[in-house]
């Protein structure tokens, strides 16, 4: 086997402490520090988020949540999420986050699954979501939550329950996305969670030690892990709900560094084109990995409208949750802003690599955090250990077992290890493989072809097929400003070429050699995507059989 071992300078927390710890070691520090931010204005230091999370452990004592009750939280990131997650957790609660995103089936399997005694929701609306599938209790809205955690008086047995709570405790429930079939509940201990929020603030230098936006989900595991990242580096930290809302608060709020997902940092480049021309765009790019060549190389500061827009004072944002394409990386670049890809999972609490702003090396999702092995098994699969791996699923999965003997997480993606810089290449369960023989990684030709403008979405083709070819789904919006501006031209030229710079990247048994633009979106509505917005392979292959079908006659 193939293994990097990271042992230097890897922080675990004694037994003894819980999540809650980053909290108040972050008051101790300095109570008059800035912490989080809400997109109303409310801004709490250190001290008065601590004040304000006793309050709300303590009201959630008198309505007697016990040590292990679990409690599903159904909303979009924001201030009064960020404090009910840490009052749970100090009191020995286990959080179960909701995606917003959810269908009623998905809901229900949670609440079912996890056994939910406590319920918490962002509006009525959502309030009646949990009601509907099941929800056997009151449910707390966003507005009750804030209520209780500024009104509470300290309950008497709050430091007894606080300090009864300790490292192996279980923290979290976290439903994976289910690309394949039901959601499973992925078990996350507080020193899970410590570790790698520690763990990863540790090995980004003084990153945390600033100002950001947090728009991921809470409902997320990356989300999560970016929230106690912060409380425990100490930054500035505005919670807003999603990434519509960041893109016009990023001039406003001038972070200097954020955390985003691929098509979050897809969606802000497109958005950025209103300000540049195709061939400044072009410029960036090829500007950007230049310098991005020389690992460990930054940018100089830009000043232009494309970095005003980021605030003016933007330099890193790490980068996780899905595959990254380089063009994309060289576009930030471009305008003095560093993506820091970084891998993980649920199981290991999300980071498994982060890549430091010292050592980043394009293409690469960076080295193991500090206290991480990880390995390349015999067929290439990732393989991680340490003490951030969860100690397994809850309920109808529960004799599911994600780690083997040895101790090694078989995490299901392949990749490869270079200088101690992990590189993810493909994923084991959705390689094709064509009928003569050819393996075909479809995410790089996806991620490619999804950089185009007109473009919403596409999924490759060609497991068992005697070629590769992709459907493609359009941005209405998008499109009929085109035809306004084109009038009498076919969109079709523009998707080819699209195709045709995705195919640069491949040799030709895997490059794209038909594609359909198909009706509508692949939405999670329809059950094509998963919460976290991943393709759900099968799902959009069973839709859109006929089309498929379609694309082999009509190429023999």
């Amino acid at each position: 086997m193939n293994t990097v071992s990271v042992t230097a300078n890897g922080f675990v927390p004694s037994d003894s402490s819980s999540l809650y710890a980053i909290v108040s070691e972050a008051a101790r520090r300095d109570r008059s520090r800035l912490s989080l931010c809400a997109a109303d204005g409310t801004a709490l230091s250190a001290g008065e988020l601590d004040t304000r999370v006793r309050a709300l452990a303590s009201a959630l004592l008198e309505r007697r949540v016990e040590q292990g009750d679990r409690v599903a939280v159904l909303g979009r990131t924001g201030l009064e999420w960020a404090l009910l997650d840490c009052a749970a957790l100090a009191v020995g609660a286990v959080v179960v986050p909701v995606y917003p995103t959810s269908s009623p089936a998905q809901i229900e399997h949670i609440l079912r699954d996890s056994g939910s005694r406590w319920y918490a929701a962002e509006s009525a609306d959502d309030a009646a979501r949990l009601t509907t599938v099941g929800a056997s209790g009151p449910v707390w809205s966003f507005d009750d939550i804030a209520t209780m955690a500024a009104g509470t008086a300290e309950h008497p047995d709050l430091d007894a329950r606080i300090a009864a709570v300790g490292a192996g405790d279980l923290a979290m429930i976290v439903y994976t996305s289910g690309t394949t079939g039901l959601a499973k509940g992925c078990m996350i201990s507080h020193r899970n969670m410590y570790v790698t929020a520690a763990n990863t603030a540790r090995q980004t230098g003084d990153l945390f030690d600033g100002t950001t936006v947090l728009a991921l989900p809470l409902s997320h595991v990356f989300g999560q892990t970016i929230l106690f990242a912060c409380l425990y580096g100490g930054s500035r930290t505005y919670l807003l709900p999603g990434v519509p809302d960041l893109v016009p608060a990023l001039a406003r709020l001038r972070p200097t560094f954020l955390a985003l997902i691929p098509y979050a940092l897809e969606k802000i480049r497109k958005h950025t084109r209103t300000l540049l021309t195709e061939e400044q765009e072009a410029a960036a790019v090829e500007r950007g990995l230049a310098v991005l060549a020389t690992p460990g190389a930054a940018p100089a500061p830009a000043e232009d409208a494309v970095s005003a827009a980021f605030g003016g004072r933007l330099r890193y944002v790490i980068s996780g949750g899905a595959s990254l394409d380089d063009t994309t990386a060289g576009f930030y670049a471009g305008f003095g802003v560093v993506i820091l890809n970084c891998y993980g999972l649920t199981e290991a609490a999300t980071a498994v690599t982060v890549s430091a702003p010292e050592t980043n090396r394009l293409g690469t999702v960076g080295r193991p955090i500090p206290g991480t092995e990880v390995g390349i098994g015999p067929d290439g699969e990732v393989l991680v250990r340490g003490p951030h791996v969860s100690p397994g699923y809850w309920g109808a999965a529960a004799d599911q077992r994600p780690v083997d003997a040895q101790g090694w997480l078989h995490t299901g993606d392949i990749g490869e290890l270079d200088d101690g810089h992990l590189r993810i290449t493909g994923r084991k369960k959705e390689i094709l493989v064509t009928s003569g023989g050819k393996n075909v990684a479809p995410t790089p030709l996806e991620d490619r072809v999804r950089l185009h403008p007109l473009v919403s979405n596409c999924m490759v083709v060609g497991d068992g097929r005697p070629f590769v070819t992709a459907l493609i789904t359009l941005d209405a919006d998008r499109v009929a400003k085109w035809r306004a501006e084109h009038p009498g031209t076919d969109p079709a030229t523009e998707i080819q070429a699209a195709v045709d710079d995705a195919n640069s990247l491949v040799s030709r048994p895997e490059s794209i050699r038909a594609f359909r633009v198909v009706d509508g979106d692949f939405t999670v509505e329809a059950g094509l995507l998963t919460s976290s917005l991943k393709l759900r392979r099968a799902a959009i292959v069973a839709a859109y059989s006929t089309e498929i079908d379609q694309l082999y006659v009509s190429r023999g």
